[in-house]
């Protein structure tokens, strides 16, 4: 590995950290490398929570184009399947994900922060889908992942423009979970992943797992899906806590092992 994406850890949680002066912009290294490292993470269960992070510059630029400039459409399909797989190993950690967004996310930099649970943003950070003034769509996700976190509407309005939001917009829309001042992104997520890593996080997986799973298909699948991971928790340790914890101190005193 060439170390542009680098697996970090603080405690309980992994940082997943992209490292390509001067903007991260997303190449075909960065696609195998981000694969490697979800593959770290899914693999490693002393890692209970996840950090996406760009450094303070930028989270990530988007495409590198003089990379795709002259690319067929045959050559495409390839590279392009390669940063979706990248980008869909995040999406499915069982870990709860947090992008931390300095700079910009735009193109695959967003589809990226897109597979995170939460997005935390600057307040002068730019997030934006522009592949359109390229000649081209979003084709790691974007089309995709957008619409079912800001409706249809809102989406079709940010990729057929290609116009990027700032970091309050991205909040109003429900793009980000809060923008604060650029210095503090870091920190600010760290300390939100921290909470999660001490959570119960065999329910927190179980959780995301029905509800993402959830919004692909129908009620009815969603209802037997969830009803289906309520009843495995209760062969797990963290219910036994939880529960015992409860009835001899109250809510919320319970520690949780993630098992």
């Amino acid at each position: 590995m060439t170390d542009l994406v680098r697996l970090e850890r603080d405690g309980a949680v992994g940082i997943i950290r992209l490292d390509r002066p001067p903007v991260n912009a997303i190449n075909a290294v960065i696609h195998r490398e981000l694969l490697e490292v979800a593959g770290q993470v899914a693999g490693d269960p002393e890692i209970r929570a996840v950090l996406l992070y760009g450094g303070d510059r930028a989270f990530a630029a988007g495409a590198d184009i003089k990379e795709l400039l002259d690319r067929t459409p045959g050559e495409i399909a390839v590279s392009g399947r390669a940063l979706t797989n990248a980008v869909t190993a995040v999406a499915r950690l069982t870990q709860p994900v947090i992008a931390a967004i300095t700079g910009y996310a735009l193109g695959g930099g967003l589809e990226l922060a897109l597979a995170a649970d939460f997005r935390i943003v600057a307040e002068d950070a730019l997030l934006g889908l522009p592949e359109v003034t390229l000649g081209v769509i979003p084709g790691a996700g974007g089309t995709q992942r957008l619409p079912r976190l800001i409706g249809v509407t809102k989406a079709k309005e940010l990729i057929f423009s290609g116009r990027p939001v700032s970091g309050p917009e991205a909040v109003s829309i429900g793009l980000a979970s809060r923008a604060v001042p650029a210095d503090q992104v870091f920190s600010e997520a760290l300390a939100m992943a921290g909470r999660l890593a001490a959570g119960a996080t065999a329910a927190i997986a179980a959780a995301k797992r029905a509800i993402d799973d959830g919004l692909d298909g129908s009620l009815s699948a969603g209802l037997e899906l969830e009803a289906q991971k309520f009843a495995e928790l209760f062969g797990t340790e963290d219910q036994k806590t939880g529960m015992a914890s409860f009835l001899r101190e109250g809510p919320g005193k319970a520690t949780f092992v993630g098992r």
